[in-house]
């Protein structure tokens, strides 16, 4: 987020109203969604049907183009088969509409969108097992293989070189490196950008590119249960097993223009977080990941120092963005110590092991297939 960026602060009467008057729609019941940088509100109309309003922030608003183009892809999607919300249009027959509103701090205009609600457990709630990080895996490169046959006039919005959360721009963090406090903390995540400098950097023309969603974590990514059942299969102690599916994925503001590994670094980074063996837990995603796309060698070895990169985004920015809008804070920091003592884990250990250990669980699921 730019420092001229303002994050939306509608009410709900002021959301309210403009779903009346730009979609004719007459809310029963709505509540807040989490987001970092937009405003979502889940909306239950008269009818008793289920909708997400969205309100861009400031930034992304005054760029209706690239809005235009995330919006065509998220309907791309959809009509490939992916469980994607997809826009509802105005009464004027329009995707998105500009709306003037003043939160309190002067008139602002914010683009709004209302999308199809997906029913679904948040991935934040569910334990993670091998098979679902996988799965998660396999979903990342989908949509990456998918977007490959994408085309919009408008698609050169996506190349968004300043966008501070694409991992080409982790140099970006050194000037925010003081919020940290604590001088371990800056001197860690220094670490990590010169290792970006030195191992990565140079090195960036050697990886593919192409558009990626670049915020799959955990907040992002529905899941639905099914039911596996055993019986007669000569297992007599578990007649039905839980599993999970994904049933959605959420949130494209973060779509780019980039490298294809970016993608794969940030779905791992997030599940490393969530899960209580993040090496194992890594590998299954890069599995599932490299069972659609594979990397290439060059790719492959940049990889572990991407992951330690796009914790430090998370740690760093979120908290950049926490200090400008402190109501955010449980949203944005709710992980913040589990990612520090991560990132001190991960620095310490031996990348070579770990791509060692990652290339077994690869294949370990060669073999099963």
């Amino acid at each position: 987020m730019s420092s001229h960026t303002s994050k939306p602060c509608i009410s709900p009467p002021q959301a309210m109203e403009i779903l009346q008057r730009i979609f004719g729609l007459t809310v029963s019941k709505m509540s807040s969604l989490p987001s970092c940088d937009d405003q979502n509100y889940h909306i239950i109309s008269a009818e008793g049907h289920a909708f997400v309003l969205k309100i861009f922030n400031s930034e992304d608003s005054r760029n209706a183009e690239m809005l235009d183009v995330q919006i065509s892809l998220m309907i791309f999607l959809k009509e490939k088969g992916l469980p994607i919300p997809t826009p509802l249009l105005t009464k004027d027959g329009k995707r998105m509409c500009l709306v003037d509103t003043d939160c309190g701090s002067g008139p602002q205009s914010y683009m709004v969108i209302l999308l199809t609600f997906l029913p679904g457990i948040p991935g934040a709630k569910i334990k993670f097992t091998p098979q679902l990080c996988y799965e998660v895996g396999r979903a990342a490169a989908s949509l990456d293989r998918l977007l490959q046959e994408f085309q919009h006039p408008g698609l050169k919005s996506l190349d968004r070189k300043d966008f501070i959360w694409s991992l080409a721009n982790t140099p970006v963090l050194e000037k925010h490196l003081s919020i940290l406090g604590q001088q371990t903390r800056q001197q860690l995540v220094q670490n990590v950008i010169t290792q970006f400098k030195e191992q990565v950097q140079p090195n960036l023309n050697a990886f593919r590119k192409g558009i990626i969603h670049g915020d799959l974590h955990d907040e992002n990514i529905l899941l639905q249960q099914i039911t596996l059942d055993h019986s007669g299969s000569g297992l007599p102690k578990v007649q039905h097993q839980q599993y999970y599916r994904i049933s959605g994925i959420l949130d494209f503001g973060d779509t780019n223009y980039s490298h294809f590994v970016f993608e794969v670094a940030i779905a791992i980074a997030y599940i490393m977080l969530i899960t209580p063996d993040p090496i194992s837990a890594g590998g299954h995603v890069l599995a599932g990941y490299q069972s659609i796309m594979p990397l290439n060698p060059v790719e492959a070895n940049a990889l572990f120092v991407l992951i330690l990169c796009r914790i430090c985004q998370f740690l760093v920015l979120g908290q950049h963005i926490c200090n400008l809008y402190p109501e955010n804070k449980e949203y944005l920091l709710h992980d913040a110590e589990k990612g520090w003592n991560l990132l001190r884990n991960l620095w310490e250990m031996d990348k070579k092991a770990v791509q060692r250990q990652w290339e077994r669980t690869a294949k370990a699921y060669n073999v099963a297939e």
